[in-house]
């Protein structure tokens, strides 16, 4: 029997609204659909993750060696070219170029205060994009893709890092959405069973690289956030109820998608957003569960 697989981000959108998941994997009418934010966002994943495997797996002299400006432009001039290719343009030349400048500075910043959060002594590198496949009840697996993962030597502690990039960085409301958090939740449990280490020897931290910042701030402004979020044991045994609770609901015993029950709509934020907003058949406004705007 084939395997069926589920990630992080298939989690979240159910979290966020179950029609919406139905739709797009029972269904099977997702479709990836490439913008300026996610070519620019890929673009700084793989500038940062090859100057840092640069850096651990020979020098910080070597690393501040690579034009990270050039390297940059040239993923970014790839994945574009990739995905205009496919679907036609969906940005223009003063956009792209708006978004690279805002990079150059992000990089700027990262590499004249690099080792606060990324020391190069006592401490290896062990993954970049790190595969997690680990298996789940009813012959499912859960799959999905760490970022960075580092040992510190002296304390064999581990970092599980997500790199991210916002436009402004994360704001109170983002760090208490426990549906954004609990990526890194997630891979942390799975990191420690797919490589049998103890889950309490493992830190999970966002590193969020902003675009923009306000320069009229009372205060200076980072264009770098680091963010912990609590990875505790009662946040691990929320998470995996939750988790639990999803897998529960949406597969048979078999490991099948479940077809034949009433998957609700919920009414968010998210919503202006979504594909599936004005049609009445699929999504019908009268059926929709509001969430008050304080649990939102």
């Amino acid at each position: 029997m084939a395997e069926n697989s589920v990630s992080y981000s298939q989690f979240s959108m159910y979290m966020q609204c179950p029609k919406k998941w139905e739709q797009e994997y029972v269904k099977n009418k997702r479709v990836f659909e490439q913008s300026i934010h996610t070519i620019f966002g890929t673009a700084m994943h793989e500038t940062l993750q090859n100057y840092l495997t640069v850096m651990y797996s020979h020098s910080v002299k070597k690393a501040d060696q690579i034009n990270l400006g050039q390297y940059l432009q040239d993923r970014m001039a790839f994945l574009y070219k990739e995905a205009a290719d496919k679907t036609g343009h969906f940005s223009t030349p003063k956009e792209l170029h708006e978004f690279y400048l805002d990079g150059i500075a992000s990089l700027d910043y990262f590499v004249k205060n690099r080792s606060l959060y990324f020391p190069s002594k006592q401490h290896e590198l062990l993954g970049i994009e790190t595969e997690l496949k680990v298996p789940l009840l009813n012959n499912i697996v859960f799959k999905g893709y760490i970022d960075v993962v580092i040992r510190d030597n002296r304390s064999g502690r581990i970092r599980v890092i997500d790199l991210k990039t916002s436009t402004r960085g994360w704001n109170k409301w983002q760090k208490k959405d426990k549906t954004k958090t609990s990526q890194l939740i997630l891979y942390k449990e799975f990191y420690a069973k797919q490589f049998e280490i103890d889950v309490e020897m493992i830190s999970v931290e966002y590193i969020i690289l902003r675009r923009k910042i306000n320069e009229d701030s009372d205060w200076p402004m980072k264009r770098i956030q680091f963010f912990e979020p609590p990875s505790g044991k009662p946040t691990r045994n929320r998470v995996a109820a939750t988790f639990g609770a999803f897998l529960s609901e949406s597969f048979t015993d078999e490991g099948k998608y479940i077809e034949d029950r009433e998957f609700k709509a919920i009414t968010t934020s998210a919503c202006k957003y979504c594909k599936y907003r004005t049609d009445e058949e699929i999504c019908p406004k009268k059926l929709r569960i509001k969430i008050p705007k304080d649990a939102d």
